[in-house]
């Protein structure tokens, strides 16, 4: 398909081409072989470390009854988004190294860009939510009981993954209705910006909607973490009990942690979408690392630093496995 169009000042036809074709080019990597293998391992050894851990931390919820309580039925959803992100990435750029293919159907780029962007708006939802939990248990403890009740949790829980898909749909509504004329794929996955790449159309209200989208995630989250934060503070300083002071600070930092490494990766990769001079192969890594680092290091923060769960997991390997 293509469209004609005049350019007022010299009169000539300019002609753009919609490319309606379903398969679309990556980028290539253009790595030696040696690196494409060693590449390769790294990269399906990563994958393999963080459907083990993650698995293993939701497992440990699961099974152990004496766990499910509001704090570790919060934490059970970011394994969960973990995997979502994780696994809309690491088969396609295993895939690629494996067969040394440059296509990828239409359809799935849409359906991994859908599941990344999913997992980066629910990480900063998510986390907004456990700095609310840990709000109100340190804060308010005698009322913690009777606030985050179950059911309670399962409402919040099921908003966050409602508000989630519904900000991520629009933003996918808006780019169908664009044509294409463009087919290369430069980024290291598939997502909005590099989507929005291949129209040759204007996308004014798509950028406009991707920014309040960005802007409204991180309002909460920011939001969320300094105003919590903020009154534990409060309530850490007021407190006589060292133990308590002591648990409270040690929870909190954790969580803080976690929320500084997925900001930092955040902003990284949008930082690496505005600089052209960036090489290719920087921005491919800088997006990989968003996925790749939170994936990995959040069920072993909360792992080794969560007690119950360090304890119940080990007691189950033990039981389960060496016992054999």
């Amino acid at each position: 398909m293509h469209l004609f169009l005049q350019d007022s000042k010299n009169k000539n036809k300019m002609v753009i081409y919609y490319n309606t074709s379903s398969i679309l080019n990556l980028q290539p990597l253009n790595l030696p072989l040696e690196t494409a293998i060693s590449t390769f391992l790294l990269a399906t050894l990563s994958y393999l470390v963080i459907l083990f851990c993650n698995l293993c931390l939701n497992l440990t919820v699961v099974l152990n009854k004496t766990l499910h309580q509001p704090m570790h039925l919060l934490l059970i959803n970011l394994p969960i988004n973990d995997l979502i992100g994780s696994t809309a990435f690491f088969p396609q750029i295993i895939k690629e190294l494996l067969l040394d293919t440059r296509k990828m159907h239409y359809t799935a780029c849409l359906a991994q860009a859908f599941c990344i962007h999913t997992y980066a708006v629910g990480a900063v939802l998510i986390l907004s939510l456990m700095a609310y939990d840990r709000y109100v248990a340190i804060c308010s403890p005698l009322k913690y009981q009777s606030i985050m009740t179950n059911a309670h949790i399962m409402k919040l829980i099921t908003a966050m993954w409602v508000f989630s898909l519904i900000l991520v749909s629009v933003i996918f509504i808006l780019l169908l209705r664009l044509p294409r004329c463009k087919s290369l794929i430069t980024h290291s996955y598939c997502d909005n910006p590099s989507l929005l790449g291949l129209v040759c159309a204007d996308t004014s209200i798509n950028n406009i909607y991707g920014l309040f989208t960005v802007a409204i995630v991180q309002l909460i989250g920011h939001a969320s973490i300094i105003y919590t934060y903020l009154h534990i503070l409060v309530a850490c300083c007021k407190t006589k009990r060292s133990d308590t002071k002591s648990k409270a600070m040690q929870t909190c930092a954790t969580h803080l942690v976690v929320f500084l490494l997925l900001e930092c990766m955040g902003l990284f990769t949008i930082i690496s979408y505005r600089l052209n001079n960036i090489s290719p192969v920087l921005r491919r890594f800088i997006g990989a690392s968003a996925i790749i680092f939170p994936s990995t290091l959040n069920p072993i923060i909360y792992g080794l630093k969560t007690k119950e769960i360090r304890g119940k997991a080990l007691a189950f390997f033990r039981k389960r496995i060496f016992i054999f």
